[in-house]
Order: structure tokens, then sequence, then C-alpha cells
């Protein structure tokens, strides 16, 4: 998945996609100058970072 494809699914901004590639916290492969992010690492960090409220 694309960057913006990630930003969309999450619903925050690609600038914020970039931010957890550059930290670590999402796994990403660069293909020369862009980024992919496979669908189960993004779904591994969106468990990851859920909190159940309550």
């Amino acid at each position: 998945m694309t960057v913006a494809e990630v930003a969309a699914i999450m619903r925050v901004s690609k600038m914020s996609v970039y931010r957890l590639i550059h930290n670590g916290q999402l796994e990403a492969a660069r293909f020369g100058r862009s980024f992919r992010v496979s669908e189960a690492d993004v779904d591994a960090y969106l468990r990851r970072s859920y909190d159940v409220a309550g």
C-alpha cells in the first residue's frame, strides 16, 4: 500500500504516516523515492496502538 492509502485507512495525514515510518513504529519498504507498507503491518500497528477505553 502507498503512504496515501495508509493515511486514508488510518485517517491521519501522509506526514503522520511518514513520521511513523521514520521512527520505526511502522514497517515499510522503500522503492526508489517512495515507501510501500504491507496491509499486515498496518493491521499490526493498529492492533498495538488500540487502547480499550472504560
